[in-house]
């Protein structure tokens, strides 16, 4: 076999390694939103740095919580969950399959927003404050009995 068709098989591999990596990293299989406490959250990673998280998700109270594990990429999204860790997120993340190393991530999916609820729904139209509210109006005093008619 000739050298010039060894280095020529050996580009087109790198090379399509290369366009497969691409189209894996940008493509996602799905994406959406999911709620929850972000309950543990780290930079992880011996060479490709990636910040690792874990968020308890509980549909109803007194349930058991289901475990949402997710990776992050991008360092501001990072700080923005960092700013809400203790308070109730929604994460909205995107689901990559088909990423070639654990290098990407730990994990399928990847997060890229993170942004704080402010209630808890826990059925259509039922929602829990999760603040108190700040100009609630006292509740207004029952009127005074009339005096009774003397006869």
């Amino acid at each position: 076999m000739p050298v010039k068709s060894i280095v020529a098989a050996v580009f087109a591999l790198v090379l399509a390694v290369a366009l497969y990596v691409l189209v894996v990293a940008f493509w996602s299989y799905s994406s959406g939103e999911r709620a929850g406490w972000v309950q543990k959250f780290s930079s992880k990673g011996w060479l490709c740095k990636t910040w690792e998280g874990e968020m308890a998700m509980v549909s109803m109270p007194g349930t058991t919580a289901e475990k949402f594990i997710f990776t992050v990429w991008d360092d501001e999204v990072a700080e923005q969950i960092n700013k809400v860790m203790g308070k109730r997120v929604a994460l909205h993340y995107e689901e990559k399959v088909g990423i070639p190393t654990s290098c990407f991530g730990e994990t399928r999916y990847y997060v890229t927003k993170a942004t704080a609820v402010e209630e808890i729904q826990l059925a259509p139209g039922i929602v829990v404050p999760t603040q108190p509210a700040a100009s609630a109006a006292p509740a207004p005093a029952a009127p005074a009995p009339a005096p009774a008619e003397k006869k």
